[in-house]
């Protein structure tokens, strides 16, 4: 376990600023809002924004407040955020971030999960946390090699968490993450005590009506969401998923191309009305497009969907996610890609013990909505601790 601290040479601000200033932009593009991606008078205004009004040393200074480590796993640098609780019963939690995110998502749940004494709420919520990066994305270092699909992640922070001595523990998921940690959840059953997501795809299993049968307006309306990003919202998925190293050389030399990549899903995937910073900061945004731009992993990451593409539980030809032994919670909130329909849940996850819904919020559960986020983990341990008292 190595402590780590970001420290991004100026150098590196100096090459992006150069880079921003000297944007090549498209001719003449239609005026049609957000229908054919991000619209050009947006994206100027934001890259203008990126280069002039955005400070990274201050978010680097707030991600290096939080402790950090790396640790080398199957021969992949990890990059991750451990924060131990004051409080001697704390839970230990692993928190697995997706695509297009990292582990500064989560930096606003952190103080009220780790510490709620100091927010006047009950010290038996508390928890250790463990937020790693994905092999190739932000800090962690890209892997170099194929393969590193989602099991093989989910054995990595089996490892990691045994490095960190924690023999119990939860684990918190969505986006990618939540493939991660089911498959976590059926290789280290013994150590992991519960799962609990606020992404969950689910799909009819078959195309015979009968397994439309039962389901009411809302849930037919959900599978038509799903069937939207399929249909319209997934070309990033369909070319990371296929040809992967094509796209990443445009990501890896063009922040602009990289930005307009990444806030595209904040628009499309969050509770957001016009723009994407109706739903989460302007400034967060960003410091996430850097933890890309600055470790050049927009294209390692993509590797990521080219590998476990298939298996996405997101059509009735598509995978199907394992059932798990250890106990589920899925938080629902209704601007994900993907919204799940508590009857399929049930069928391929006979261990759903917890169930939220609620009215606002999106793919990013912990920077669009931090209070719904933190009070529906803390509702899911003690649902937990309940159980364990019968």
């Amino acid at each position: 376990m190595r402590p780590f601290q970001i420290k991004v040479a100026q150098g590196e601000l100096d090459d992006l600023n150069r880079r921003l200033a000297a944007t090549r932009w498209p001719d003449r593009l239609p005026d049609t809002g957000w229908d054919r991606g991000v619209p050009e008078r947006y994206l100027r205004e934001l890259a203008e924004y990126w280069q002039h009004g955005y400070d990274w040393r201050k978010a680097e200074a707030e991600l290096n407040a939080v402790s950090q480590f790396t640790t080398t796993i199957d021969g992949a640098d990890i990059h991750f955020l451990h924060v131990r609780s004051p409080e001697p019963d704390a839970v230990p939690m692993l928190i697995t971030h997706g695509w297009p995110g990292s582990v500064a998502e989560f930096l606003e749940v952190i103080g009220p999960l780790t510490d709620p004494r100091a927010t006047g709420d009950d010290p038996a919520d508390a928890f250790h946390l463990v937020i790693p990066s994905i092999p190739g994305f932000g800090f962690s270092s890209p892997t170099g090699e194929a393969g590193w699909d989602s099991p093989r992640v989910a054995r990595a922070w089996a490892e990691l968490m045994r490095r960190l001595g924690y023999d119990r523990y939860l684990a918190q998921a969505a986006d990618f993450g939540c493939g991660v940690t089911l498959a976590l959840a059926a290789m280290d059953t013994e150590h992991l005590i519960g799962v609990h997501l606020n992404t969950l795809p689910t799909a009819p299993a078959t195309d015979d009506p009968a397994e439309l049968a039962g389901l009411d307006a809302g849930d037919r309306a959900r599978l038509d969401r799903s069937a939207r990003f399929v249909k319209e919202l997934a070309g990033s998925m369909k070319l990371q998923a296929t040809r992967p190293h094509t796209v990443g050389y445009g990501l890896t030399d063009s922040p602009v191309g990289q930005l307009a990549w990444i806030v595209e899903k904040f628009k499309d995937w969050t509770d957001s009305n016009q723009v994407p910073e109706d739903a989460v900061s302007r400034d967060r945004i960003l410091t996430i497009v850097m933890s890309y731009w600055l470790n050049r992993t927009g294209a390692s990451s993509a590797q990521f969907y080219y590998e476990v593409a298939d298996y996405l539980p997101i059509t009735t030809t598509s995978g199907r996610y394992d059932p798990i032994e250890p106990p589920l919670g899925v938080a629902v909130f209704p601007h994900a890609p993907f919204v799940p329909v508590h009857q399929f849940a049930e069928r391929d996850f006979p261990t759903l013990v917890h169930w939220s819904e609620f009215d606002r919020g999106g793919n990013f559960a912990a920077l669009e909505e931090p209070d719904l986020f933190v009070g529906d983990v803390r509702e899911f341990r003690r649902t937990l601790e309940k159980r364990a008292k019968r």
